[in-house]
């Protein structure tokens, strides 16, 4: 009698290899935001604006149909439509089809895009693979006239093959047109906010000066025209306009793009700002790398914020106007600033792929580079107008200060003595402050050498912490590690259900710290367990996060107009998509060196405040409940960490067993 194959049967059938557009389908979340179908247009608005980046495009137009389409048309050189050379399938074809396919990879000197937003292999195809239908119309120059190719798609399949004819167009000698039907199965919420579609084709215009970029809507018949000539200047202005006030002082302008010879930076790479001051009202920020939208910053933002310190810094010290007692911090300059930061970055390495921050560690000396000189020459040229703005940024610093001293007076009953092995920071901010827990003596070597001693304090742990799960918590500092982390911390143990007084909190950011290997991930989840379980209001708080320092580095030698690089990669998969882009980019198999980090204490200390310390180019991971409710998270540490869970945990990982990689 045969046996009938178990469910949780792990078998060579198990494993599934998704082909083509499948894997966005599966998972669209990790390619597009998912709240409605806006950003898989965008992705077809940065392709009509890279063309006008590149000075091929004078107009680019989008419009609401009335059946829920979108249409995006631009007047640039049109998709090329010959057969690949390497894939002998139409190339309009593959850019809507393959993921790792596009002419933004090709950066050498020639490419099509010299400038554009990102490198992550998604883009067009992404839309294509989340609608039902998709139809495209492309004009190219051609010898005997304008050639018309069409072809669609239907849920990212060929359903209408590339068909090419040769007819003259009025007027309009190339060009793309692309209607999108957004499939709503993939979405929160099938509409697309027409505000933030505004703002977005507003924003592309003010970044595009002289292009003309148009919204029309279908149905009512609206139709919106943006044209900036004035620039970035105007657009802030109209901006503050709307609440901020005037600025203290005139807007600072400048723009400035390395010539690719005396700076270290690829030709053309800098940005363009107009920043203000204001004393009131909201301020207005807004940054953008190639085009692409950043709400979320990133390293540009960082680079903008430290040149704007070190010039008004400089200019302060120099005429002698900071009061004793006052130290200023790179928050007092930039608290009341109002800025438009537009940044070209050759190679940008964006968090996630829908490209909302921006993460190249070489954009924060690019920006500061290029933005300090000039400020701190235009506050000496107009020194009236630079003690207005010092006057302002001490106030500021005083404010912070104040505040400060009122958490003091909470602290300053009896403090426990702290670890002997704790190498404290000397601000007292909690705003500001972060403690590092840190796996190993070695690696806390390097952290220590590596930090800003200023606000960074670093925490070695020895061996792994205990799991607390099932600790009572009157039995929990006879452990010296745990007793280390409250005192060192500042507050006591308490229950989920407990008000704990948070006064004491000696860190605004308490950051897990280990190796990038399994090991390190079990050091995790066993700090992990003791916040949730002994220490659940830093939890709720948003205390507690977890430092995400790279497994491989990437060296890479020169190539183009770009200089020798440094990358790293926080897991295989980031590694793949490295060695892709270096492929793309020209280099043969084998022209770069990859290292593994067996450890943190491999890496020297400046690779460590680089990588995983540094707040301008680290990638810190804020832990939060998500969507789990106290009780159905505390189920879940339970299941994983319980002593008697032993049988609940083996259905678990049989079930999920699958959906990980292991690291052996």
């Amino acid at each position: 009698m045969a046996t009938k194959k178990p469910a949780s049967d792990y078998s060579e059938s198990s494993i599934r290899v998704l082909k083509g557009l499948e894997p966005v389908k599966q998972r669209p979340g990790m390619y597009t935001r998912t709240e409605n179908p806006l950003h898989i247009i965008q992705e077809v608005i940065d392709n009509a604006s890279d063309e006008a980046l590149g000075g091929h495009c004078k107009h680019i137009s989008v419009t609401q149909n009335a059946d829920g389409s979108i249409t995006v048309e631009d007047d640039g050189r049109g998709i090329p439509v010959g057969l690949h050379p390497e894939e002998n399938v139409p190339t309009v074809e593959i850019v809507f089809t393959r993921l790792h396919a596009g002419g933004k990879f090709d950066k050498g000197s020639g490419g099509a895009y010299a400038f554009s937003g990102g490198l992550h292999g998604v883009g067009v195809s992404v839309t294509n693979a989340l609608s039902k239908r998709l139809e495209i119309t492309v004009w190219r120059k051609e010898p005997d006239g304008t050639g018309m190719h069409k072809l669609a798609f239907e849920h990212g399949d060929v359903v209408e093959p590339l068909s090419s004819v040769v007819a003259p167009r009025d007027g309009k000698k190339s060009g793309t047109r692309v209607t999108a039907w957004p499939d709503a199965k993939y979405f929160d919420s099938p509409e697309i906010s027409r505000t933030e579609l505004q703002r977005l084709l507003r924003s592309k215009a003010v970044l595009l000066p002289g292009v003309t970029v148009t919204l029309t809507n279908a149905k009512t018949g609206d139709v919106q025209t943006w044209k900036y000539d004035e620039g970035l200047r105007g657009y802030l202005n109209e901006m503050l306009a709307q609440g901020s006030g005037e600025p203290l002082i005139p807007v600072f302008e400048g723009a400035q793009y390395s010539n690719g010879e005396t700076d270290g930076f690829a030709e053309g790479e800098g940005a363009a700002w107009v920043i203000a001051w204001t004393e009131e009202g909201a301020v207005v920020r807004e940054s953008y790398v190639n085009l692409i939208p950043t709400p979320n910053g990133g390293t540009h933002e960082s680079g903008l914020r430290d040149g704007l310190y070190g010039a008004v810094k400089n200019f302060v010290e120099m005429h002698s106007l900071l009061p004793k007692g006052v130290k200023l911090l790179p928050e007092d300059v930039f608290a009341r600033t109002s800025f438009v930061l537009s940044a070209k970055v050759l190679d940008p390495q964006f968090q996630g792929q829908i490209k909302e921050r921006l993460n190249s560690r070489d954009a924060v000396r690019l920006v500061s580079t290029f933005s300090k000189p000039p400020l701190e020459l235009w506050l000496n040229q107009h020194v009236d107008y630079g003690k207005k703005l010092a006057d302002l940024v001490i106030k500021q610093a005083q404010s912070r200060l104040r505040s400060l001293q009122k958490v003091e007076k909470k602290k300053s009953s009896g403090v426990a003595v702290l670890p002997g092995k704790l190498t404290d920071c000397e601000s007292s901010d909690i705003t500001r402050n972060e403690i590092f827990l840190v796996e190993g003596d070695s690696a806390g070597g390097s952290a220590k050498m590596g930090r800003d001693k200023e606000f960074q304090a670093i925490l070695p742990l020895r061996g792994k912490v205990l799991n607390s799960w099932e600790t009572d918590r009157d039995r929990l500092f006879a452990n010296n590690e745990i007793h280390d982390i409250a005192v060192a911390i500042g507050v006591d143990p308490h229950s989920h259900t407990d008000s704990p007084d948070l006064s004491g909190l000696r860190y605004g950011k308490i950051c897990i710290l280990s190796d990038a290997d399994v090991d390190g991930s079990h050091i995790q989840v066993l700090l992990l367990t003791l916040f949730f379980k002994h220490f659940p209001a830093l939890f709720h708080h948003g205390h507690i996060c977890v430092a995400r320092p790279p497994l491989y580095r990437v060296d890479a030698p020169a190539r183009g107009k770009k200089p020798i690089q440094k990358l790293y990669a926080l897991d295989d998969g980031e590694l793949v998509a490295i060695e892709d882009k270096l492929k793309k980019d020209g280099l043969k198999e084998g022209a770069w060196s990859i290292s593994r980090f067996k450890g943190l204490g491999e890496m020297n200390a400046e690779q460590l405040w680089e990588t995983t310390m540094n707040p301008d180019t680290r990638r810190l991971l804020p832990v939060t409940l998500g969507d789990f409710a106290h009780g159905d998270a505390a189920a879940r540490f339970n299941m994983l960490m319980g002593k008697g869970e032993a049988a609940a945990r083996r259905a678990w990982i049989e079930e999920h067993g699958n959906e990980t990689e292991a690291d052996i």
